[in-house]
């Protein structure tokens, strides 16, 4: 398909990305999260292409830090979903082809299953909800995340900038801080929103207690500017109140 079309640019969005599923599901989210990266990877290396691969925050949940995690940080991930995604990182640097890897963070939009529709729904439907505070890193619209991908391949701007990146909104939160937004922006004022320890809930992984991207670099090299958290989650509320997805 690659050879019959012409592609000259894959942009990899796939991914398993159900965290506590992969703890028993390791086989499958290895196959998704690195073995089909390194067969992507590999054709775009054989036909001199371009390979955009969206990667994770989680590649770092292992590590013990407080400071904003550049690019050339050591991968510590902390289960296996992390792990399958660095797997995949190092398939395509392995295999060598043209590449930009764009590890980003808590992701959501107006579409699918996410943490922001889940938290709209529980406050306004629950009395009472318990969030983590002691779990910090950045919201990132899937939005703005696709605007700067778009812009990278429009402007042909990764034409001598491969290499890995990262981006996500600006700005740090918690959990409980990202469920008290959501709650105040969209009118929820009836449940009671409270914070907890991670330790409260029963997980089979750990996750990463601070991962803070640091975006220096993907700024730098591209000109871009990013919005800052709280400005991109009242767009995507807005577009989910105008419209049904």
């Amino acid at each position: 398909m690659v050879t019959t079309n012409s592609i000259g640019i894959i942009i990899n969005c796939a991914a398993y990305t159900n965290v506590d599923k992969a703890e028993d599901d390791r086989e499958q989210a290895e196959r998704i999260n690195a073995t089909a990266v390194a067969y992507l990877a590999a054709v775009m290396k054989r036909h001199d292409g371009w390979l955009i691969h969206v990667s994770t925050d989680y590649v770092f949940g292992g590590g013990l830090y407080n400071t904003p995690c550049k690019e050339d940080r050591l991968g510590e991930p902390a289960g296996v979903y992390g792990e399958t995604k660095l797997h995949g990182e190092q398939a395509i640097a392995r295999i060598g082809c043209h590449h930009i890897i764009l590890r980003t963070a808590w992701l959501y939009s107006e579409f699918g299953k996410n943490f922001v529709k889940t938290m709209l729904n529980l406050t306004a439907t629950q009395p009472e909800l318990k969030v983590v505070f002691d779990q910090t890193g950045t919201p990132t619209y899937a939005r703005d995340l696709a605007e700067t991908i778009f812009e990278m391949v429009e402007s042909r701007k990764y034409t001598g900038n491969e290499g890995i990146y990262h981006y996500s909104n600006e700005g740090v939160c918690s959990w409980y801080d990202f469920t008290k937004t959501i709650a105040e922006l969209a009118g929820h004022t009836s449940c009671d929103i409270l914070p907890c320890h991670s330790d409260e809930f029963s997980s089979k992984v750990k996750r990463p207690a601070y991962s803070v991207l640091d975006k220096t670099k993907i700024k730098t090299t591209f000109g871009i500017r990013i919005p800052y958290w709280t400005d991109s989650l009242k767009k995507c509320l807005q577009n989910l109140k105008e419209h049904e997805y």
